[in-house]
């Protein structure tokens, strides 16, 4: 019976339980009439049946010609909350009734959500918006919002449902890190190179990789003046030098060995790792197989939200000289990742062997504070 209901709301009318109480009295009068021969009854029923009949006609009529555009949603960070808007627009020449809006997010956002609206008024747009909460991260698609109105008798439900395609990206939660041992290691090995660089930018030594335009804050004697004058605007040098020993690759192990609970504890770790590196002034790219390397922000937090494991087996990225942070089910062997690298490790406890072939390694416990974890000091480090 649900599903023949269903099916005329969506197709034509569903009578409501008003609807279906006078239908039947309407039929009871008509079937007493036609035994006694008594014209009230004649009358009672023929006004009963005007008055359905008027009623199934009104409420396709009060959502014929509704649209309705989802506007654009602002990726958030899990725990934070998802703003959904959606703009229902009336162009037809009179104002609709009331009637209700239903949106179906993803199951993993939360139930169906429900809002009330009595009028909208000629050519005028109505703007609903709504809260969600996002426990988890992920890319979430969805596309149906319905319509649905008894108006105005409330005797007949129609239902009608549109296409309004849905695309909402919730990042990693980002753990706000005091200290993190695993990058300020690396720091501190850079860090005589670093005062190098520092001291090369007051000097006009080394080889120019680029030009580009002055920003504010650019020493002077970087400023190529004869391209400068060509241009008609500033031009600065960039050395060779200056972008050498600050990267830092961030790769995960996208095989199929992991615990759920764990990769996710994996793609946290990652974005928090990123974050606090970005902080920290370096220049964090992140590794996807097979050799993809992502540089900015958007791209980096984007992969990390829809990355899932996928592999049969794990891969390594490409032997260069940029220090990798690897984090993994599994610890990677040690000519896999150069010298300087880091490893993140879960479900796995150390070994002597394991220890002595990769000292840079942190061991992750999943039932403990996994920031106060990627804040403890490197195993032998």
């Amino acid at each position: 019976m649900g599903r023949f209901t269903n099916w005329l709301e969506r197709r034509w009318v569903n009578p409501a339980y008003v609807g279906w109480v006078l239908l039947g009295l309407a039929v009871f009068f008509f079937a007493a009439a036609t035994n006694t021969l008594a014209g009230w009854l004649y009358v009672m029923s023929g006004v009963l049946l005007a008055l359905l009949v008027v009623a199934a006609i009104l409420p396709p009529k009060n959502l014929r010609g509704l649209t309705v555009q989802r506007l654009p949603s602002e990726a958030v960070s899990a725990g934070e909350p998802l703003l959904i808007e959606l703009q229902i627009l009336n162009p037809q020449r009179h104002s609709t009734g009331a009637m209700q809006v239903m949106d179906r997010p993803a199951q993993e956002l939360g139930p169906i959500q429900q809002h009330a609206l009595q009028t909208i008024s000629p050519g005028q747009t109505y703007t609903w918006r709504y809260r969600l909460s996002t426990h988890r991260r992920g890319i979430y698609r969805w596309s149906t919002v319905v319509l649905r109105s008894a108006a105005p008798l409330g005797l007949f439900w129609c239902r009608r449902e549109l296409a309004v395609p849905a695309t909402v990206v919730v990042y990693p939660q980002v753990l706000p890190l005091q200290r993190c041992p695993i990058l300020d290691t690396l720091a501190n090995q850079t860090g005589q190179h670093r005062q190098s660089l520092r001291s090369r930018m007051s000097t006009t030594d080394g080889m120019t990789r680029s030009l580009r335009p002055y920003r504010w804050g650019d020493s002077t004697r970087l400023i190529h003046w004869r391209t400068s004058a060509r241009y008609g605007d500033l031009r600065v040098r960039e050395l060779e030098s200056l972008a050498a020993g600050q990267e830092v690759m961030i790769a995960i192990d996208t095989s199929q060995h992991w615990n759920a609970e764990h990769f996710e504890q994996a793609v946290v770790a990652a974005a928090s790792l990123f974050t606090y590196a970005t902080q920290r002034g370096l220049v964090v790219t992140l590794w996807q197989r097979p050799d993809d390397v992502l540089h900015d922000r958007r791209s980096i937090l984007y992969a990390l939200a829809g990355l899932a494991p996928y592999q049969s087996q794990p891969t390594y990225p490409k032997q260069n000289q940029i220090p990798t942070i690897w984090l993994g089910a599994q610890q990677a062997p040690a000519k896999a990742l150069t010298a300087s690298s880091r490893q993140v490790i879960w479900n796995h406890q150390p070994t002597l062997n394991s220890v002595e072939g990769h000292p840079g390694t942190l061991w992750i416990e999943a039932n403990q504070s996994l920031q106060q974890q990627l804040q403890r000091p490197l195993q032998n480090s």
